[in-house]
């Protein structure tokens, strides 16, 4: 089925429900159908045809929405573009993709006038009000064609959505997610994430729409349920917790970074945040510490997911029924978990012959499922090194425990060997980050001419506290092996991240292994 005909079914179905509220701003799903139909009957107008990818360059607005669910409707492929990204990205992404037509906010309107020449494939520019000469006016686009539109009939394997990777191994990759991933994904989002979710819930997408919030858009509009988009170009936990008070909001998708900097602000306590029924978190770790304190402010909403580009939002997830503080000590183990496979999703552990590895052995976390990505865009090499024998390699380590949670230890990139002994950065950090004056740690692999390897952790503090080096290392070593204490202990002001809140450990790692052979990334 075309995904964009979940909007067109909401929108028959269920005329005046409230679609995307933005400021003032406010859409029903029969205005916002209408105004996705003369988009596509616009793309039409300009050339672009089923099977031809359109770019969306855009800080989250309605026009996003609108922009990704005219290409669904049209059989297209929709490309949206991390606004964080440097413009050297844009232009990667906008050619590798072959982009027809790339549909951006007035505020790039610049960035795209600079990168113009490095996009000559780019037929149209289309932009807002206000628009540079040479490019396209958006809402005289929509108002110069019908609101009518038939939902191209495409293949279940036809691409739906390029998701570009955040590139921290190198250039980023076009994911192919076809109609088929995305409808699969939108099924298990009702039947995990929010079971009983319906068009009297109310989703906030305070996190980039070009990623995991864009994703749970989609079941989101499936059930005609509202849209709240802040008309905020950064994340603002208090304007994030005045909205959940004030439009009753029900759902929605954090990085852990978000949700740390929510149970760090003093509006936590000040706004009404009971209406939350899932709290989706996921994109990274998050650590034992910051999840029990999001539990104890937050109540009982937490849903934790594990996915990745590759399998949208879905491999396992840590229920609402796991979120709980009860003093069992099993209870307490699984929070460090990443939860169970999603429904309809195999999960299993492999060594590096693709031997599947007996409970609590360690090894690479692989999946299959109907999400799973049909391969990279224009990359059968890459294709060919992560889909494997019918199965997602994610290059994620961990073990299944005897009761099937999946705990995830590190990117196979991050595993650290020193003197034979394999290393789990995660489980140092999970100890340092316990220090009352850290704020967060990072711990990577540095060059060591007799280990091969030793152990840096790299911390940012509290503001107005203090730790040395040394008691800092023997804390760690009050609960951790000791060959697996830090060496060293580097203290930064920040920790470097990527657009996605991720930690670039490629970058912190840089400054070691720099001309040397034997780097790890």
């Amino acid at each position: 089925m075309n995904i964009g005909k979940l909007l067109t079914k909401s929108a028959r179905t269920f005329p005046e429900n409230l679609a995307i509220a933005y400021g003032s701003r406010e859409l029903t799903y029969a205005e916002f159908n209408a105004r996705a139909n003369r988009l596509a009957n616009g793309l039409r107008g300009l050339g672009v045809q089923q099977g031809d990818n359109v770019a969306v360059l855009m800080y989250n607005c309605p026009e996003m929405l609108e922009s990704m669910f005219a290409c669904f409707k049209a059989g297209c492929g929709t490309i949206p573009i991390n606004f964080r990204l440097h413009p050297r990205e844009f232009a990667f992404i906008i050619n590798h993709s072959e982009a027809k037509v790339v549909i951006i906010s007035p505020e790039f309107n610049e960035v795209l006038v600079d990168i113009r020449d490095d996009i000559p494939q780019v037929s149209y520019i289309v932009s807002e009000a206000e628009a540079q000469e040479s490019f396209l006016d958006y809402d005289a686009v929509l108002s110069a064609e019908s609101d009518r539109f038939e939902d191209a009939d495409i293949a279940p394997d036809d691409v739906a959505w390029l998701f570009y990777t955040s590139g921290t191994t190198g250039q980023p990759k076009g994911a192919m997610l076809t109609h088929r991933n995305l409808l699969a994904m939108t099924m298990n989002f009702y039947a995990d994430m929010c079971p009983g979710f319906g068009p009297n819930d109310v989703a906030l997408h305070a996190a980039p729409l070009s990623h995991g919030s864009g994703c749970y858009a989609i079941p989101t509009i499936g059930k005609a349920a509202a849209n709240v988009i802040l008309d905020t170009k950064s994340f603002e936990p208090e304007q994030v917790l005045k909205t959940i008070e004030a439009r009753r909001v029900t759902t929605m998708f954090a990085a852990p970074t978000m949700i740390k900097l929510l149970i760090d602000n003093p509006a936590v306590d000040l706004y009404d945040h009971s209406s939350l029924k899932s709290l989706n978190y996921g994109g990274a770790p998050m650590l034992v510490e910051d999840l029990m304190e999001a539990m104890a402010k937050l109540g009982p909403c937490l849903v934790q997911l594990y996915g990745q580009a590759e399998s949208p939002m879905t491999i396992t997830y840590l229920s609402h029924d796991d979120h709980v503080l009860n003093g069992d000590p099993a209870q307490m183990k699984r929070l460090a978990s990443a939860g169970i496979p999603r429904t309809d999703v195999e999960v299993k552990i492999v060594d590096t012959d693709d031997n599947e590895l007996p409970l609590g052995e360690m090894g690479e976390i692989v999946t299959r499922s109907d999400l799973v990505m049909r391969g990279y865009w224009r990359d059968p090499e890459a294709t060919a090194e992560t889909l494997r024998n019918g199965w997602l390699h994610t290059g994620d380590m961990g073990y299944i425990d005897e009761s099937g949670y999946l705990f995830l230890m590190d990117r196979s990139k991050d595993l650290i060997i020193s003197g034979g002994e394999n290393i789990y950065p995660r489980e140092i950090e999970e100890v340092i980050v316990q220090h009352p004056a850290v704020r967060e740690v990072a711990v990577i692999g540095v060059p060591d001419p007799v280990w091969g390897e030793s152990i840096t952790a790299v911390v940012s503090l509290v503001a107005e506290k203090e730790v040395t080096e040394t008691e800092l290392i023997d804390f760690c070593t009050e609960h951790i092996a000791r060959y697996k204490r830090p060496k060293s202990i580097d203290f930064v002001e920040e920790l470097p991240k990527n657009n996605y809140g991720k930690i670039l450990k490629r970058e912190l790692r840089d400054k070691y292994w720099r001309g040397k052979t034997s780097q790890v990334i």
